[in-house]
């Protein structure tokens, strides 16, 4: 599906590819088996249930669908002790451990409660590293002497790091742009810190990657500047380009793959596809825990947004 800024329902589907003037020619090639899961009696039965989220055909006249019970948590501290067990040792320091195991929400500020929270968990003796940026407005625009640094570094758009970076050695980050994906260095590769310095900070990436797995990058502050569209004021931001990777939002984390997920739906998903891509991350249906709403812990029952326009041309 397209990404359409701030678009509705119907600005979506009419932007999708099924109302381009190729759909005609294009041919369909239907795939049979999902190969990020095992060959189990139970991961056939998780690879059918993730289907019928994607089609939806799971979903009641409410575009609800019931989320298994054992995959629900009874609050944050529960979800988080099962991703994050031992979260406080010597055993995160592993860069498996982190590479196995992330939370998603749908939207930004849920991630970056929960990535402070972790956080404070993570090695609680180390020293915390404040890294704060650098903004201004642009100067072409004659807004430069406009708004106060205040004001400015409390702005955050998405795909823009924060103001404050906070981070522990050995803490794992997220890349947010695209630096040189000939050495790895692209939007959504996930790092664990090893060094700090003011201009400066060392990393070991961690991927499945084994080209890329376990190397050492320096990275710079960048000077970042979000869209139009993300943020209506010329903002420069100059920060370095990562942010906290305990949690990511659920949009963020498409082609990651990791055995311990959790999903925090306390707020519902609000875009196309969006619960299939959270629960379709995993590649061991047992790990997948699951923090509802308090209104919906009895029912277990979910908002699931799935736009069927984008079906009827398409043959499941």
């Amino acid at each position: 599906m397209p990404v359409v800024p701030k678009g509705i329902h119907q600005q979506v589907v009419a932007a999708s590819l099924c109302k381009g003037n190729l759909w005609g020619h294009i041919k369909f090639l239907h795939l049979r088996q999902n190969i990020c899961l095992g060959h189990s009696e139970a991961d056939n039965q998780y690879a059918q249930w993730l289907l019928k989220i994607g089609a939806r055909s799971t979903m009641d006249d409410n575009e609800m669908i019931q989320v298994p019970q054992s995959m629900v948590c009874a609050n944050l501290s529960t979800l988080i002790n099962r991703i994050y067990p031992e979260i406080g040792n010597s055993r995160a320091q592993d860069n498996q451990y982190f590479l196995d195991r992330i939370i998603l929400c749908s939207r930004n500020n849920q991630v970056h409660d929960i990535n402070e929270t972790i956080l404070q968990q993570f090695n609680p003796t180390a020293e915390v590293h404040m890294l704060r940026s650098v903004d201004s407005m642009s100067e072409e625009d004659g807004m430069h002497h406009a708004y106060p640094a205040e004001f400015l570094q409390q702005l955050n758009a998405g795909g823009l790091p924060p103001a404050l970076l906070c981070f522990k050695v050995g803490s794992p980050v997220i890349l947010l742009r695209n630096l040189d994906p000939g050495e790895g260095l692209c939007n959504g590769t996930r790092m664990v810190v090893l060094n700090m310095r003011r201009k400066v900070l060392q990393y070991r990436i961690i991927s499945k990657d084994r080209r890329f797995r376990g190397k050492m990058v320096l990275i710079p502050r960048i000077r970042l500047s979000p869209n139009a569209e993300t943020l209506p004021m010329p903002l420069k931001r100059l920060q370095f380009p990562v942010r906290l990777a305990f949690a990511m939002t659920i949009n963020k984390s498409q082609g990651q793959s990791v055995e311990h997920i959790g999903i925090n739906l306390q707020t519902s998903v609000f875009s196309h596809e969006q619960l299939y891509v959270a629960f379709s991350r995993c590649t061991l249906p047992l790990n997948i825990s699951v923090l509802l709403p308090e209104q919906s812990q009895e029912s277990r029952r979910i908002l699931n947004v799935v736009y069927k326009e984008v079906f009827n041309s398409i043959r499941l």
